[in-house]
């Protein structure tokens, strides 16, 4: 994941948030034994855009016009620190044009580009290599997360017509987003009827979780990815209007985020290098 604005990044909040490109990073995770994790902030000076290319300090995206090209060279946080470099190739099937508002002032916005992609990782590592379904996606904020929401879910899912998506989310001013998402190959995107969501198994840090399911079904994770004790990433089995399925789910709880007991704990992971030259 490429940040300008390295949203959960302690030093970016501890800044004040008055200069995203002052708070920038490429984040890479690894899972499974030896599974390593990447969020170096970078300062300014580590910054370079162009239209097709974002390059954070030694690592890069770059936009080929059919592919994304995903060029990695970063050093693993704690508690394994060793260097994780190589190439992840995002080739989508289509490019989108649908953009979600997740609030009513379009402060926040998701932008699914490629949610039907075939991804290849090469990196240089025993085992670290891949070749399989893919998603591209990209967030946009003006304000914090914690500012306007207290709680979302977000999962996709391969599905046999192309991939399904489903974004819920409730607001600190009670309302709440629902939406699902059908997109097919060739990247038209239609509002479907969804199963309502239901609760699965806590993680570690006891976060709650829920995902749509159908009726007498139980969503169930699969693969643990990442645990914090704000936000889970993992690999979850669902059955969506009678297909089975396995897909990328995520649960984030921006109370918790909020609490700035937790920034120092997330330094840890996230060490600040502001002085890149090229």
């Amino acid at each position: 994941m490429g940040f300008i604005g390295s949203v959960f990044s302690p030093w970016y909040h501890w800044s004040g948030r008055g200069n995203p490109a002052n708070n920038c990073c490429i984040n890479v995770a690894t899972y499974g034994p030896g599974g390593r994790f990447t969020m170096t902030d970078r300062g300014e000076t580590a910054l370079r855009q162009s239209s097709d290319i974002l390059q954070v300090g030694p690592s890069s995206m770059k936009w080929t016009g059919s592919e994304l090209v995903i060029s990695i060279n970063e050093i693993s946080s704690l508690p394994l620190i060793s260097r994780v470099r190589g190439t992840i190739t995002v080739t989508p099937s289509a490019i989108t044009n649908l953009e979600l508002p997740l609030t009513s002032d379009g402060a926040h916005i998701w932008r699914p580009f490629a949610p039907t992609s075939r991804i290849k990782v090469d990196l240089e590592a025993h085992g670290w290599q891949f070749d399989g379904h893919g998603y591209f996606d990209a967030n946009f904020g003006t304000r914090s997360l914690e500012e306007d929401f207290s709680y979302w879910t977000w999962g996709r899912f391969p599905t046999a017509g192309g991939s399904t998506c489903f974004y819920d989310a409730q607001r600190l001013d009670g309302t709440s987003l629902h939406a699902a998402i059908a997109f097919g190959p060739d990247g038209h995107g239609r509002i479907i009827d969804a199963p309502k969501s239901t609760p699965f198994k806590r993680t570690l840090w006891a976060l709650r979780r829920e995902a749509r399911a159908d009726p007498g079904t139980t969503p169930k994770q699969i693969k643990a990815m990442l645990d914090a004790p704000f936000y889970s990433r993992s690999l979850v089995e669902t059955q969506i209007n009678g297909e089975t399925v396995q897909g990328v789910h995520e649960a984030l709880d921006l109370r918790r985020y909020a609490n700035p007991l937790l920034k120092p704990m997330l330094a840890v992971r996230v060490p600040r290098r502001s002085n890149w030259r090229f």
